[in-house]
């Protein structure tokens, strides 16, 4: 196996696209669409010991990581329904590493999770299937990055973020033989 040159990003950091097509659009909610399937897969034979492992030397385990992405994809879609109902709204994100240290996120059992994530993914597919090209230019204000991004760039990003997360628990399960 070809050695991974940093672990936090197994696939690379995020680059936003200048331009997102309809194709693209369609393979980002593939990729949502078919996220609950692969991430249940990965790690529903897992026990806590392995769910209690770091993907990396200081980074989170795999139980945290399932937890994060239930955390996140919450956020994001509520941002997508915002941006949709609403003129530009203001979003911000939430503090990442302090919520994977509560206790519902770092020692609970990832069923809740994987719940949250096969409804809610049913639903953002279901919504995002039904948009048109001005819907998906529709935009909210990221305050962090102080910037306007459009529902089309904002889905490249969580398509991202589903393969990101995959390829850390992918790489650690291989790593460690599971």
């Amino acid at each position: 196996m070809t050695p991974i040159p940093d672990k936090r990003y197994p696939i690379g950091p995020y680059v936003e696209p200048k331009e997102i097509s309809d194709i693209d659009t369609d393979h980002h909610i593939n990729t949502i669409k078919e996220f609950y399937p692969r991430l249940k897969a990965l790690v529903s034979e897992l026990d806590d010991f392995q769910l209690d492992t770091p993907y990396r030397e200081g980074g989170w385990t795999v139980r945290q990581l399932v937890n994060h992405l239930a955390d996140c994809h919450m956020a994001k879609y509520l941002n997508f329904k915002m941006a949709l109902t609403e003129e530009n709204p203001q979003i911000r994100s939430f503090c990442q590493s302090s919520w994977a240290e509560l206790q519902d996120s770092f020692s609970i059992d990832i069923k809740p999770a994987l719940q949250i994530i096969k409804g809610l993914h049913k639903r953002w597919v279901y919504e995002l299937k039904s948009l048109t090209n001005r819907e998906l230019e529709m935009t909210f204000h990221d305050v962090e990055q102080n910037r306007d991004i459009p529902l089309r760039h904002g889905l490249s990003y969580c398509a991202w973020h589903c393969h990101h997360h995959l390829a850390h628990i992918q790489n650690l399960c291989i790593e460690k033989g599971w």
